[in-house]
């Protein structure tokens, strides 16, 4: 349904603006579930996590991860993390296209003398300070979210020091009325990202469908192969290739060159079918289906 990226100055609010947002959209007539996704989601500590740039990557890297596995078109998923780094929220919302979602941020505009202040007060109060080092460096790398950029759009801007955080908050009702609004042929203020070939190529990838298409032509070769190797009298006109399988039908033999520049003439069609049209087999009989229904089709016109 939704990918919503909570960004902002460290100490500047996001995780109270996230659960603010997530309460106003349960409240909200939407039946959609809601999810925050953040460090604390992992038991992360927040001085180790950004101690270093290696450290950092990793932390992006878990939660782009669980990003990547939550968003659908069934649930609205809030990341709550500073998000400071453009090249990242582009990342995100690339995963949002590619899950063919709406896709918003939510920005906590907060001074950085206020955010340290507020971030001497949790210090104070043992609930979670950044050290003073990590905080400075944070602050200025901070990248700042910018409208006319497609990953930072729609942008909706809180100011947490002047007008405080509330589910009532301007930004956050706002927010909340685009991510639920009904979508129809007269809606205009509304976007819903649309795959395109490049991320479909890179969730094909990432899934476990190459594998198992790999694996099970593979296994159906072998049974052709052995098959042939014990038939007595002459080439087999069928080869049964297991039970639910298709039977494979030959008037000749087929030596193995030719079943591997098949095979792999079947692969690179799958792959390039899957970006276009019908996603790939997920499992292995439907593989070895396909496969075979492929072999039949250009064994019986050789």
């Amino acid at each position: 349904m939704a990918l919503v990226v909570i960004c902002g100055q460290p100490c500047s609010g996001k995780s109270l603006a996230a659960v603010c947002l997530a309460k106003a959209l349960k409240e909200s007539d939407s039946k959609l579930t809601t999810r925050i996704i953040d460090e604390a989601s992992f038991h992360l500590d927040r001085n180790q996590s950004y101690a270093n740039m290696p450290a950092e990557k990793n932390l992006r890297g878990v939660l782009r991860s669980e990003v990547d596995r939550s968003v659908s078109r069934d649930s609205i998923i809030i990341v709550d993390s500073l998000n400071s780094i453009k090249g990242y929220r582009y990342e995100l919302w690339c995963l949002a296209r590619a899950a063919g979602i709406r896709y918003c941020v939510l920005f906590c505009d907060v001074q950085e003398t206020q955010c340290r202040k507020w971030n001497e007060q949790r210090r104070e109060k043992e609930e979670g300070a950044y050290d003073d080092a990590i905080f400075e460096d944070l602050v200025r790398r901070f990248e700042r979210p910018d409208k006319r950029n497609r990953w930072d759009s729609p942008l909706f801007e809180l100011r947490p020091s002047e007008d405080g955080i509330e589910k009532c908050s301007a930004a956050i009702l706002d927010a909340v009325s685009y991510l639920t609004k009904t979508v129809d042929s007269k809606t205009r203020d509304v976007r819903i990202l649309q795959p395109t070939i490049a991320t479909q190529n890179t969730r094909f990838s990432e899934a476990n469908s190459l594998y198992e298409l790999d694996r099970a032509t593979q296994e159906v070769i072998n049974v052709i192969v052995e098959a042939q190797s014990q038939a007595v009298g002459g080439p087999l006109n069928v080869i049964s290739l297991g039970q639910d399988l298709p039977t494979l039908s030959t008037s000749r033999s087929v030596g193995l060159p030719e079943l591997r520049r098949l095979r792999r003439t079947f692969i690179k069609l799958t792959g390039q079918t899957s970006l276009s049209g019908r996603p790939p087999p997920s499992d292995a009989d439907s593989a070895k289906r396909m496969f075979v229904d492929y072999l039949n089709r250009e064994l019986g016109t050789a």
